[in-house]
C-alpha cells in the first residue's frame, strides 16, 4: 500500500468524465449532508464500515465546508462545483479501480447507498459512538487526527467513507440480505439502503470495432439487372448478437450481419452425390411473410461431405493471441479449453504446431503429430496472457511455421485466436490485408477465431478470414467452440470450393424490383464474376450456405421506385417469357486449382411454392432473415412483429437435435422484451 495521500493522488490523476446520473446522485448526497452540518455542528461522523480519507484530505474537507459553506459566502454553483466534481470523479475513478498508483483503495461496490439519511432519533447515541471510532481498518492503526477533523465535518465523512469498499475481511452492511441487529452506522445504512436499480452503475467504456455499413437498397431491375456477391460462410455476427441480448441489451446494428445469422444454422440442403460435384445448389420462390405483395427467392448451396477416411492430413498452426488484453476469462482460458476441444477431432497423423504473440512472437510448439497428445496439451497449458500485441509478427511467424511443414495435397491453414487488439507493427486493416493476401498464394489458409469483449476488434478479423481465404467464427462460450470445432470440424477444417460467387440476373418482364437480404460487406462487381484473379469466398466439407432475395413483381403495389418520366431510355427492356423470374449463375475453384468453373440455372415459376409448403429448414432460414432485419431495424420488416418472427421459426423448428432453433426462440423473446415491443 503506498504512503501517499489518496487525495494528493487524486491530484495527480485527471479522472474519468462523470456522467450526468453520477454528477446528480452526488450532488444529492452533498446538499443532503450539507443541511445537516448546518442543524447539527457537533457531531462526529467514523466510519464503521470502511477506509477513510486520512487527515491532508479531511482538513481540505473541513476548511472548504466551515469557511466557505457556512459562512455562505459562495454563491449556489460554486457550491455544487465544489461537491459534485470531486465526489463524482472520485466515484467514477474508484469503480474503473485501476489507475495506477491507486492499490490502497478498493473498488466501489456497485450497491452501496450514495444518499444517507438522519439517524433515528432513539440511536444516536449508538451512532456517535461508531462515528468517533478513529480507527483505520484499512491501515490497522489509529488515526487521531482523522476523529479530531471528523468531529468538525459532522455527516460528510461518512458520505465520502461509503465511496471506498471495506478491507475484504469486513463485511459490508446493506449489500447482503440479512440486516445486522447491531446499531451503528453499519446498522444505519442497511436499513436505508435505496433499491439497487435506483443506483447508477459505472462501467469502463467499451472499445469493440466493428465495420459501419448501409443495408442493401432496392434495385429497380431496368437500372441494375444484375446483382452479384461473395459467398459467405462466418458465423461471427450471430454469436455476437446472442451474447448482446443475454447481457440484456439489443445490439449494435453494425454488428448484425444478416447473412451469418442465416448461415450459423445447420440445414438439410439436397447434397451432391459426388465429390465431382462440390455441391448442389436449390431454388426456392414464395411469398414474403412480412410483404404479401413481394416474393423471396431462396437460394441453398450444400457442400459435398467428406468422409472420415477420405479427409486429407491436416497441417496446422494455431496462433494464439497472449498479449495482456486477453487475460480475461472469456479470452485466453477459453482460448485454451476450445483448442482442447479441437484436438480431439483431429487424426493421428495430423500435425498441430503453435505460435504465441504478445511483445514478440515466439514458438511454442514446433510442428508436432496429433498422435502426441500429451506434448500438445502441455504447450497450451503454458500459455499465459501479458504485454503488448505484436499481432502482424505473430502471423508472420505462424505462416513460415505453417510452410515449414507442408503438406502437399493437404489441409495447411493457421489458426487464429485472438480479439484483435493489434498494437505493435503493421496493425492497421489494410497493411495486414495486404500481408494475409501474400501469404494466401503460398496455398496455406487462415481462419479467425474471435474471443472478448470491450476491445473486440470485429472489422480487422473480418478483412482477415476473408483475405486470408478463411472463415470467422466468434467463440463467446465453450458450447459455441464445441459447435464450430467439434460438430463442424469439416466445414471449418476442410475446404471443397474456394473463390465462390453467385451472380443472379433478374428479368424485367417478370421482377420491376429486388434487394438482397445481407451480404453488404461481400458485394462485388458485376465484371468481378469473371474474373478469377478477384477473390471471393471458401465452402467447407459438408457446409450449407443460404441466400435470399426480396423481389417485387411487376405491377405489385409494393413498387417503390417510380419509373423516369424524362428522356433516359431503360437500361433493361423487357423481353422473353415472364414465367422466368431470373437467372442464377455460381463460380467456384476447386481448393489447389486457380481456374474457375461455373454452374448455372434459369428461376421459373416451376420453383413458386406457398409459405406453408415450403420445407422447414427454407421457413426457418426465413425467419432468421427476419429477425436480422429487425435487429438492423430495416423498414421493409417495421411491421413485421418478434412475435411472428418466433410463431414463423417455431413452426419451422423441427427435431433440433443441438437445440440450436430452441435457443433462436429465446433470442427472440429476449429481443421482444429489450425492444419494449
Amino acid at each position: 500500500m503506498t504512503d501517499k495521500d489518496p487525495l494528493d493522488l487524486l491530484r495527480d490523476t485527471t479522472p474519468p468524465t462523470a456522467s450526468p446520473d453520477a454528477k446528480r446522485e452526488a450532488l444529492t448526497a452533498a446538499m443532503t449532508q450539507f443541511d445537516l452540518v448546518q442543524k447539527k455542528q457537533g457531531d462526529t461522523q467514523g466510519s464503521a464500515m470502511g477506509r477513510r480519507l486520512i487527515s491532508r484530505g479531511l482538513q481540505t474537507w473541513r476548511n472548504a465546508m466551515t469557511t466557505k459553506i457556512l459562512s455562505k459566502s459562495w454563491t449556489g454553483p460554486a457550491f455544487a462545483t465544489l461537491l459534485v466534481l470531486p465526489v463524482a470523479g472520485l466515484v467514477t475513478w474508484s469503480t474503473i479501480g485501476n489507475l495506477p498508483g491507486l492499490e490502497g483503495l478498493e473498488p466501489v461496490a456497485e450497491s452501496l447507498p450514495i444518499p444517507l439519511q438522519k439517524a433515528k432519533q432513539n440511536e444516536t447515541s449508538a451512532l456517535e459512538a461508531d462515528q468517533r471510532k478513529p480507527i483505520d481498518d484499512a491501515q490497522g492503526r489509529v488515526d487521531s487526527e482523522n476523529a479530531a477533523v471528523a468531529q468538525d465535518t459532522s455527516k460528510l465523512e461518512g458520505q465520502v467513507s461509503v465511496l471506498a469498499a471495506p478491507p475484504a475481511s469486513e463485511p459490508v452492511a446493506g449489500l447482503t440480505a440479512q440486516r445486522s441487529t447491531t446499531r451503528g452506522l453499519a446498522g444505519q445504512i442497511a436499513d436505508l439502503a435505496p433499491s439497487p436499480r435506483d443506483i447508477p452503475v459505472f462501467s469502463p467504456e467499451k472499445r469493440d470495432r466493428v465495420q459501419g455499413f448501409d443495408s442493401s437498397s432496392v434495385k429497380r431491375v431496368g437500372d441494375e439487372p444484375v446483382s452479384t456477391f461473395s459467398i459467405d460462410t462466418d458465423t461471427a455476427s450471430y454469436a455476437w448478437v446472442r451474447r448482446s441480448l443475454r447481457e440484456g441489451g439489443l445490439p449494435d446494428a453494425d454488428t448484425v450481419r444478416v447473412e451469418e445469422m442465416i448461415n450459423y444454422f445447420p440445414y438439410s440442403w439436397s447434397p451432391p452425390q459426388s465429390a465431382e460435384t462440390p455441391f448442389v445448389t436449390t431454388v426456392t420462390v414464395m411469398p414474403t411473410p412480412w410483404n404479401a405483395n413481394t416474393k423471396l427467392m431462396h437460394v441453398a448451396i450444400k457442400g459435398y461431405e467428406i468422409a472420415q477416411a477420405q479427409k486429407p492430413k491436416a497441417n496446422l498452426v494455431f496462433l494464439i493471441d497472449t498479449s495482456g488484453s486477453m487475460q480475461d476469462a472469456d479470452k485466453l482460458p477459453l482460448v485454451k479449453a476450445s483448442l482442447r476441444l479441437l484436438l480431439d477431432r483431429l487424426g493421428p497423423d495430423d500435425s498441430v504446431a503453435i505460435v504465441s504473440y504478445a511483445g514478440e512472437a515466439g514458438v511454442v510448439l514446433e510442428p508436432t503429430k496429433a498422435s502426441s497428445k500429451a506434448a500438445i496439451l502441455a504447450a497450451i497449458d503454458r500459455l499465459g496472457a501479458g504485454g503488448s500485441t505484436a499481432g502482424a509478427a505473430g502471423i508472420e511467424e505462424a505462416y513460415r511455421l505453417a510452410q515449414s511443414s507442408f503438406v502437399d495435397g493437404g489441409i495447411n491453414r493457421v489458426m487464429l485466436a485472438t480479439d484483435g487488439d493489434f498494437n505493435i507493427g503493421p496493425a492497421d486493416d489494410e497493411a495486414l490485408k495486404q500481408l494475409v493476401e501474400a501469404k494466401r498464394k503460398s496455398g496455406v489458409f487462415l481462419s479467425v477465431l474471435g474471443f472478448g469483449q470491450g476491445n473486440y476488434n470485429d472489422q480487422l478479423m473480418q478483412v482477415i478470414a476473408q483475405n486470408g481465404n478463411g472463415t470467422a467464427a466468434y467463440i463467446d462460450t465453450l458450447s459455441e467452440a464445441e459447435k464450430t470445432l467439434v460438430q463442424e470440424a469439416g466445414s471449418t477444417l476442410f475446404p471443397i470450393a474456394k473463390d465462390v460467387k453467385i451472380q443472379v440476373e433478374f428479368n424485367p418482364a417478370a421482377i420491376a424490383e429486388y434487394r438482397l437480404i445481407g451480404y453488404e460487406t461481400r458485394a462485388l462487381n458485376r465484371e468481378d464474376f469473371n474474373n478469377d484473379k478477384v477473390d471471393a469466398g471458401e465452402i467447407g466439407s459438408g457446409h450449407s450456405v443460404t441466400a435470399i432475395y426480396e423481389m417485387t413483381p411487376v405491377g405489385s403495389p409494393a413498387l417503390s421506385v417510380d419509373a423516369l418520366r424524362y428522356g433516359k431510355a431503360e437500361k433493361a427492356v423487357p423481353t422473353g417469357d415472364a414465367s422466368e423470374y431470373g437467372f442464377v449463375k455460381i463460380r467456384y475453384k476447386a481448393p489447389e486449382s486457380e481456374t474457375s468453373k461455373l454452374i448455372s440455372q434459369p428461376v421459373t415459376v416451376e420453383n413458386l411454392i406457398e409459405l406453408p409448403q415450403a420445407p422447414q429448414d427454407v421457413r426457418f432460414s426465413v425467419a432468421v432473415a427476419a429477425f436480422g432485419q429487425k435487429l438492423r431495424k430495416q423498414d421493409q420488416v417495421s411491421s413485421f412483429s418478434f412475435d411472428a418472427i418466433g410463431e414463423l421459426a417455431n413452426g419451422a423448428k423441427g427435431d433440433d437435435a443441438f437445440g440450436y432453433r430452441t435457443e433462436f426462440l429465446t433470442l427472440v423473446r429476449l429481443a421482444k422484451g429489450l425492444a419494449g415491443e
